[in-house]
């Protein structure tokens, strides 16, 4: 089966080769690690993992790579503004990261390396780029001189005066031109201790760019197959990371396919905590919207095109799931959740290995159930408007094994989902009080890891609870 995506790099669709024969490596950027995951967050995340497990039926082998960033500008300022250090705050964040989006049912990767335990690597590529003469030090700073490459704005389809005319872009006395870009930035005498390396430069923290560069090229090599993100990445993060990898490796393409996703936005307006519009997936959860009720209103528009969030789409993907499962519920789902890709745990053996936990694990479908015109919608640029429109086919002629297994390769499918109904259970008020004040109390003392488990607790009886203005935390029943 040949797949179809927009090579955003060429600006057009073309057929997915591998460099590797029968084995596809993706690195996509993942969390910076600072606060909880929003919707726009999510929609990367789950459109990355369709296309990851879609990738492991057409593939013999699939390495994927999503990193997470635990040093950052971003991160030194929550964690001051927090008073906690910046340990405590990415363990926090990371942990919150994977119970939302694994709430999604997004799969973890193959490898997930944080860019703190990777110092090395980016001290070495940071090095080669001077000795090649595409970087130099200033005023403690090292910078990428964009001028040493002659392809620079080429994936963001831009002249370098366009480019200059068009971005918030640092101009600094250390900088020989506004374009070229941090490779490493020196510490100052705020910074927490945990954010500040030894370099040949100094004490200091690698620039943001640096970082996916080092991590991809060492888990997938100097060249691979795709590389992935959200729209917003596309200049200057991508553009950045295209130059210095190029140019730290001469004769290196870096990746081959660069795919980008559409941005989201919240009832035709851009999210921002300003226009109280800011959503979290934990509030949705919150909420009781299940996770693969917000799983199927991600992956509703095309990938590449912008998604509004809105209440009505929300109520309709419930809507939809709720006849899916329906239909899927009367059939036997054991027999499915049992089977294995034989050949797959063979080829894949060695992600077994690796730190990530879902690593090997493999689809639980199988391979037959799931309608081969499924697999062809998506090998057609992720075509899902026209896979939903065959799941509604299914549901309507009750082909019940095949809409359960694509349920479930989909990562749409909840066992509990029609369980998910409000029930007329008694309460106990003084005790629902009693662990909000506890909660409100845990969250005053920065444990914010017993106030997500106190709320998790009465989630599961039934009660969700919600912040509001002035501090206060309001429940309803479920």
């Amino acid at each position: 089966m040949q797949i179809k995506l927009f090579n955003t790099l060429t600006h057009k669709e073309e057929i997915l080769t591998t460099l590797e024969s029968g084995h596809l490596k993706m690195y996509v950027c993942g969390p910076t690690v600072y606060d909880r995951p929003h919707i726009g967050n999510a929609r990367s995340a789950v459109i990355y993992d369709l296309l990851f497990r879609f990738a492991r039926v057409v593939f013999p082998k699939v390495t994927y790579v999503r990193n997470i960033t635990d040093v950052d500008d971003k991160i030194n300022k929550a964690a001051k503004e927090q008073k906690i250090s910046i340990q405590e705050l990415t363990k926090t964040i990371t942990d919150f990261f994977y119970a939302d989006i694994g709430a999604l049912n997004v799969l973890r990767p193959t490898y997930e390396p944080r860019a703190t335990e990777h110092i090395a690597e980016i001290i070495t590529m940071i090095e080669q780029l001077i000795t090649n003469k595409n970087a130099y030090v200033n005023q403690g700073h090292v910078l990428f001189d964009v001028s040493s490459y002659k392809d620079y704005g080429k994936l963001a389809n831009r002249q370098l005066d366009e480019m200059i005319a068009g971005s918030r872009i640092e101009v600094a006395d250390y900088k020989n031109d506004p374009l070229d870009f941090v490779l490493w930035k020196p510490a100052d005498d705020e910074d927490d201790i945990s954010s500040v390396f030894e370099s040949p430069w100094g004490k200091g923290r690698p620039g943001w760019h640096i970082e996916c560069s080092a991590m991809s090229s060492k888990y997938l090599g100097t060249d691979f197959d795709i590389h992935g993100g959200g729209a917003d990445l596309q200049f200057p993060h991508h553009e950045n990371e295209i130059a210095q990898s190029r140019c730290a490796t001469p004769g290196s393409h870096y990746a081959r396919f660069w795919v980008h996703n559409g941005f989201l936005t919240v009832n035709g307006e851009k999210m921002s905590k300003s226009l109280k519009n800011f959503i979290t997936v934990r509030d949705l959860l919150d909420q009781g919207v299940s996770g693969v009720t917000i799983r199927y209103l991600l992956l509703s528009a095309h990938y590449r095109k912008p998604l509004d969030f809105t209440q009505k789409a929300l109520d309709d993907a419930k809507n939809s799931l709720e006849k899916f499962h329906e239909v899927a519920a009367s059939f036997e789902k054991g027999g499915v959740a049992q089977s294995v890709m034989e050949d797959f745990n063979d080829k894949n053996s060695e992600l077994v290995e690796t730190k990530s936990p879902d690593a090997a694990r493999h689809p639980l479908f199988q391979r037959g159930q799931v309608p081969q015109k499924i697999f062809d919608y998506l090998a057609d640029d992720l075509n899902m408007s026209k896979v939903i429109a065959e799941l509604h086919q299914m549901a309507k002629k009750g082909e019940k094994a095949e809409l359960a297994a694509t349920l479930d390769f989909l990562g749409l499918y909840d066992a509990k989902f029609l369980a998910r109904e409000v029930k007329n259970l008694s309460v106990d008020e003084n005790f629902i009080n009693e662990q909000i004040a506890l909660r409100i109390k845990a969250k005053q003392e920065k444990n914010f890891a017993k106030a997500d488990e106190i709320r998790k607790s009465l989630l599961e009886k039934g009660i969700a609870l919600e912040d509001v203005s002035g501090g206060k935390t309001i429940w309803k029943q479920q």
